[in-house]
């Protein structure tokens, strides 16, 4: 059955009125047990759960069964918050050997796009020299333009 279907009209009008109301915000997600995290780190697993109770009071991770975000006051705080998007320009004869490529990429993503450019590509700040030297290697890339964002209005 449709997922829509199970909610009532009010409730899908609250979806709608939080899609429209809510802000974006950047998290990044980490899908691991508490206790692979404690053996990788060396540490007992009470000793994680207390320094994530603290993290998760300080604003800095929230947490649920089976995973652990990072909100965005961490991401400021650890440097590597930063919009990129990597523009790319494809020889026509080789778009879908590119776009197969990409795919493979760890990038935010990428979406085709109409207009001077075919792809544009997001990315974490952090990693954008390496996808951008990966991307400018593949045959068939034209050319590529960055842009960083410096400030959401």
């Amino acid at each position: 059955m449709d997922e829509e279907h199970l909610l009532t009209s009010r409730q899908f009008e609250l979806l709608e009125k939080f899609y429209e109301e809510g802000k974006t915000i950047e998290v990044r997600t980490v899908k691991k047990s508490q206790d692979e995290i404690a053996s990788e780190l060396g540490i007992t697993r009470q000793a994680l759960a207390t320094h994530l109770r603290t993290l998760k009071v300080l604003g800095f991770i929230r947490t649920g069964f089976g995973f652990i975000d990072l909100t965005e006051k961490a991401l400021k705080l650890l440097g590597g918050k930063g919009e990129v998007f990597i523009l790319v320009k494809i020889e026509p004869v080789k778009r879908k050997e590119v776009y197969e490529s990409i795919k493979k990429l760890k990038i935010k993503r990428a979406c085709r796009v109409t207009g001077d450019v075919d792809l544009i590509i997001e990315v974490d700040k952090a990693r954008l020299d390496e996808v951008l030297g990966e991307v400018a290697s593949l045959d068939g890339v034209r050319g590529t333009r960055t842009h960083i964002i410096l400030e959401t209005l």
